[in-house]
Parts: structure tokens; sequence; C-alpha cells
């Protein structure tokens, strides 16, 4: 008999999945997703990622994913790295751009003709700051990034302030912390945080795929950057506890053990996709 949606799931035409902790941990694929999305695809859905993380381009995603056996294309995937690329350049064309950040933040920014300087000479030259996950992240790093704001007229803004990244059973630090060390050092906010819980991604997302509101759905395991996000785009949510959330802590927020905003609450859980299927 051909696998059936819950009924919860019967009206969705595009999922959208969160990849760290849900499709995958570290270099590992979570049991069974991939699938699970052969499932929604059978079934008429289309599949998009979107992720939070900035380090990798979208090409490297497309074949990470294919070597889980998940099929996509380049045009499946939208990162924070890439959305920040397309609102940077709403903003200003050929920018120049210093960069706390890795390879796929950098080369989104590329794509888009900006120029991304490595070495900075006249703090004045920069008109972006933009900080993301940077594995390499250092003093001289965060003083460039320092002295181009504070010193030159460069606007701050931020990937994401995930504060943990998941790898394998353990959680890394995230983005977040190295934003942090640039608010405190400037004493400025980002302007603007161009991934989840910002609903921007999303909303592009469902501009791209021509897709209601009311018939898209977001799968994430973060209660404050991907539930958040989808509740402010007013799209279904799903919370799946394969990553950062636990089963614990979220049974303590249904039962008022411990408070949540409203906005980090999902429409549905599940202990892991599979579930999803009847």
């Amino acid at each position: 008999m051909m696998d059936e949606l819950i009924d919860d799931m019967k009206d969705m035409k595009l999922a959208i999945f969160d990849l760290d902790g849900i499709i995958y941990r570290g270099n590992k694929l979570i049991p069974g997703v991939d699938k699970i999305i052969e499932i929604l695809r059978n079934l008429n859905i289309q599949i998009v990622f979107n992720s939070n993380n900035s380090t990798l381009t979208r090409q490297m995603y497309v074949e990470k994913l294919n070597l889980f056996n998940v099929s996509c294309s380049i045009e499946d995937i939208f990162t924070s790295a890439y959305i920040a690329a397309e609102e940077i350049t709403e903003l200003k064309e050929k920018a120049n751009i210093y960069v706390i950040g890795e390879k796929g933040l950098k080369e989104e920014l590329k794509t888009k003709a900006h120029v991304i300087f490595e070495n900075v000479k006249n703090f004045e030259e920069i008109d972006f700051v933009i900080v993301g996950l940077d594995r390499n992240f250092n003093y001289e790093k965060l003083t460039v990034a320092q002295q181009c704001i504070m010193q030159g007229q460069a606007h701050f803004y931020a990937t994401n302030t995930d504060a943990t990244l998941p790898d394998k059973n353990i959680e890394l630090p995230g983005a977040g912390c190295m934003v942090a060390a640039l608010e405190i050092c400037t004493s400025q906010k980002p302007k603007k945080v161009f991934g989840k819980p910002s609903p921007n991604g999303i909303t592009k997302i469902l501009e791209k795929t021509n897709t209601p509101k009311d018939s898209a759905v977001i799968f994430g395991d973060r209660l404050d950057t991907d539930i958040r996000a989808g509740n402010r785009a007013e799209i279904k949510t799903v919370l799946v506890l394969t990553g950062v959330t636990s089963r614990e802590y979220f049974d303590d927020i249904r039962n008022g053990n411990l408070s949540m905003d409203e906005e980090c609450i999902p429409d549905l859980f599940f202990n892991s996709l599979d579930e999803i299927i009847k």
C-alpha cells in the first residue's frame, strides 16, 4: 500500500527542511531520512533545504546531500549565506565587504560581484562587515571587523546567531559566538540577521517556489530559530527531536515547567521524521 502522510500534513505542497540535526548530524545521515524524502517527493511534495550554516557553498551542500543518497539541485538549497548575498545586493551592488566567515559565505557574495577584502588597509573603504560561522576565528579578525565599524563606516550584519552547531553527538560553538564578540567590542548589534529566526529566508523560498503560506511546512530541530522563523513567516511548523532540542526539554515546556515564547511553539512535533508517514 502506498505510504500516506498523517492528516495534519495532507495539504502541504512544499516542505522546507533544516539540515544540521534534521537530515544529518556532522557527517552522518540520520537513519531513514533519505527514504522519507523519497516518499514525500513521490507524494508530489516539493522539497527544499534551509540552513543557517554559512560555511559551505550551495553546490557543496548538493554534493554532501547526494553522498547521503538525498538527491537535490542547487536551486533546492537556501542557506543564510545565499540569503545574505541576495539582501546585501539589494542594499548595494558591488560592495566592499569584510567577512568573518568561511568559503560558503565568501563565495555567495562573490557570485553577486561583491569584493571580499582579506587584508584591510583603509577601514573607510569597507561598506559591510558580515559575520558567520568561522572555525578559524581569531583576535586579528575580530580587531579588523571592529575597526571597520568603529573607524570606518561599515554596517554590521550577521548570517545567523546560533549559539551551537550539532556535530555527531556533541554541540560545537556556533556563529552566535563570533557575532557576540563583535557586539561586545563595538557596542552594536547587527543591523539585520539574515538567517533564521528571521522569516526573510522562508519568504524568499515561498516566492521562488510560488507556494502559498498555507501549503508550506518547515521541519526544524531548534525552537528559537527554525520554529520561530516558520511561525513568523506564518507557515506550518514541525519540531523534530533528532537535533538540538531534546524530548526532555520539550516535555518540560509542554508541561509548563519551563517558559517559552509562543513564537517558538511548533504546530506539531515528532521524535523522528519517519513518524510523519502512516
